[in-house]
């Protein structure tokens, strides 16, 4: 299964950010109170859509992504007070296969 980035690409239009937690957990982050979340939760890198273009922090994910681990997944989130859970979106799935990988 290969992975595209065609909606990862789609939710930067809207994303107050982009989180990495340098291993395998890439975020789109929805709103100010994801942004707010990941600074706390110690992710770093954390980009801002105010420094970086959708295009930027699309080509950001890809070459995070490439760089990951195995494991590695593009999900965006939203807060959900009543259900945090159900902020989350699956982008990119866990497991799928780079379309540049081993070229």
């Amino acid at each position: 299964m290969a992975a595209s980035f065609d909606k990862v690409e789609e939710y930067l239009e809207n994303a107050k950010g982009i989180a990495f937690d340098t291993c395998h957990k890439i975020y789109v982050l929805m709103d100010d109170e994801q942004m707010v979340a990941m600074k706390g939760y110690g992710y770093d890198p954390l980009i801002s859509a105010e420094d970086y273009t959708a295009n930027e922090m699309l080509t950001t994910i890809m070459d995070w992504y490439e760089d990951s681990c195995g494991l590695r997944f593009v999900q965006a989130v939203y807060t959900n007070n009543d259900d945090p859970n159900e902020g989350f979106v699956s982008l990119i799935e866990q497991g799928a296969e780079w379309e540049g990988e081993n070229e």
